[in-house]
């Protein structure tokens, strides 16, 4: 029941089924462990890994092979790399499921080279890579930049290992060369494709699209997309945004007005933030947290901080507004609120933990460098794809994500 609950989002009921079966004296196993410990991933708060940890270590078993990879992997999803590593480093014995826990928790945190490195330790030692490795290793080069060693990972998985590839691994190599502009050989690839495309695949041509500003196939990748799932909404704003790039509003209104008839949903913002062991959770331009005033004000001041330090707000996503409001509009953004919250309430040296559902926009990540400058704080953002860290006018993505 608690890995149900983890499995499916459900983290507190997860927790509150846990806290229940301890306090009827029922001791848990590592399974138990490993699966509150899945739910804890999900909510990405250092504090709680931490929790879940010493309780490894209180009952035994933190040496477990199978708790401490999930250990490994909560670390690294709540944004403490180093933590995690120190943790892989200190195993006697490390199963499959422990390097790919360390290599995809470099990946996601932009560190390529030191996912590959670790990649290539594996292959000197017993423990044989699988498919969950190979798509580890080939998102990490995707996230970095490192489309050739992406490619050459991609041919040994088959060639010296006898994998087979599955969807998710095609869906990382479109992934990898339509992020790095590689658009043509992006469809080439799926043209020459043993099977169908599936949704993975034809998702990450269209987020390419949309980042490379290539309509033409951005449509093509769309039109295939909404024949196998008409109804998500994420799609649909994705080709919308597309447009918007390329100043095609008229296209944009289409794809709005297809969504109304068709009561297609698009999935709002959020974005969360832990302080004194709560979660508060905000919306794109949402008032109804008891601080609204507080951070709207403060955000106001903290905009003309940032303008003067050379931050210029990116707009053009939005159309049919003046430009004051188109400002106000992308300065209400989940995350800016988080962000925001979590500069009030906590003091100077904090690192802010934010945790998001869709993928940082542009001016986000652009407005949160220049917030890390001007407050001299690290800002630490956990986005649908990957992590984001942001400290002295930089982050840690280099501008590629």
């Amino acid at each position: 029941m608690i890995l149900g609950y983890a499995q499916n989002g459900c983290v507190n009921e997860a927790l509150n089924l846990f806290c229940e079966m301890q306090s009827r004296g029922i001791k848990p196993d590592s399974f138990t462990l490993v699966s509150v410990i899945t739910a804890l991933a999900d909510l990405s708060v250092t504090r709680q890994a931490k929790w879940i940890h010493g309780l490894a270590i209180r009952t035994l078993m933190d040496k477990n092979v199978f708790v401490c990879p999930a250990l490994v992997d909560t670390y690294a999803k709540c944004g403490a790399i180093q933590t995690a590593k120190k943790l892989f480093d200190m195993m006697q014995e490390r199963h499959v499921i422990t390097w790919n826990a360390m290599i995809d928790g470099y990946g996601t945190h932009g560190h390529g080279r030191e996912a590959l490195d670790l990649f290539n330790e594996m292959q000197k030692g017993s423990v044989k890579p699988n498919e969950i490795t190979f798509l580890s290793v080939i998102s990490a080069c995707s996230h970095s930049g490192l489309v050739e060693e992406g490619l050459y990972y991609f041919e040994i998985m088959k060639e010296n290992y006898g994998l087979e590839p599955a969807m998710d691994h095609y869906g990382a190599m479109v992934d990898l060369l339509g992020r790095a502009g590689r658009l043509e050989d992006a469809w080439k690839f799926i043209q020459e494709m043993p099977v169908e495309p599936g949704i993975t695949v034809l998702g990450a041509i269209l987020g390419a699209c949309k980042i490379h500003k290539n309509v033409e196939l951005g449509e093509k990748a769309a039109d295939k997309l909404f024949e196998l799932d008409p109804d998500d909404g994420g799609y649909h704003v994705l080709l919308a945004n597309t447009y918007a790039s390329a100043s095609m509003w008229e296209k944009v209104a289409r794809v709005r007005t297809d969504m109304e008839k068709k009561g297609i949903q698009k999935t709002p913002g959020c974005s969360l933030v832990e302080l004194r062991n709560e979660i508060h959770t905000f919306y794109s331009g949402s008032t109804n947290h008891p601080q609204s005033k507080r951070i709207y004000a403060y955000l106001e001041a903290l905009g003309d901080e940032i303008n003067a330090a050379g931050y210029v707000p990116d707009t053009n996503s939005i159309h049919d507004v003046e430009g004051d409001v188109k400002e106000q509009l992308v300065s209400s953004h989940s995350e800016r609120l988080a962000v925001a919250f979590g500069l009030l309430n906590t003091s100077h040296g904090t690192t802010i933990h934010i945790r998001k559902n869709l993928r940082v926009c542009g001016d986000c990540h652009e407005a949160t460098k220049y917030v890390s400058l001007v407050t001299g704080r690290e800002i630490i953002v956990r986005d649908l794809r990957r992590f984001h860290h942001f400290k002295n006018g930089s982050c840690s993505c280099g501008d590629y994500w």
